[in-house]
């Protein structure tokens, strides 16, 4: 079976293309860190992704360098012939699903306050001790699941 889960950030922002017939492709890479390091080894690899449709288009709208993103997806190899005519080997994950790795505010680098209700962008409101906040009454009906 063919099953990649990766959590990462972002190396750089995301290049975002379109075929001619309008679907999405995002080509990112993400910078793992490695569980286990050796003295004067890299502590971690850079993994080239690329996204389509609908996930490229999340990506696009919600990742930037440095955010942490966690991918579920599969490798993918192939090749190609360059300019000079030499034949290139690539190997890619391709990203079928993809969740944010950290909250709005750890990406960042702000802690406590998460904002107030009267502000979407910001949050709903004061976190518990736990980092839990409190939902306001109503929002259900915003909310794309039930």
């Amino acid at each position: 079976m063919n099953s990649v889960n990766l959590t990462g950030r972002f190396t750089r922002d995301p290049d975002i293309r379109y075929t001619d017939g309008g679907t999405s492709i995002a080509r990112f890479s993400v910078a793992c860190d490695r569980r286990f390091k050796q003295e004067g080894g890299p502590t971690a690899d850079f993994i080239n992704c690329v996204a389509f449709g609908k996930t490229a288009e999340f990506i696009e709208k919600y990742f930037l360098k440095g955010m942490k993103i966690e991918i579920t997806g599969r490798i993918q190899t192939g090749s190609y012939t360059n300019q000079d005519g030499n034949k290139v080997y690539t190997t890619d994950v391709v990203a079928e699903q993809v969740g944010f790795g950290e909250s709005k505010a750890a990406s960042q680098g702000t802690q406590g306050r998460a904002g107030h209700a009267d502000d979407p962008e910001e949050g709903f409101g004061e976190q518990d001790e736990y980092g839990f906040m409190d939902v306001p009454d109503g929002i259900d009906e915003e909310l794309p699941f039930n």
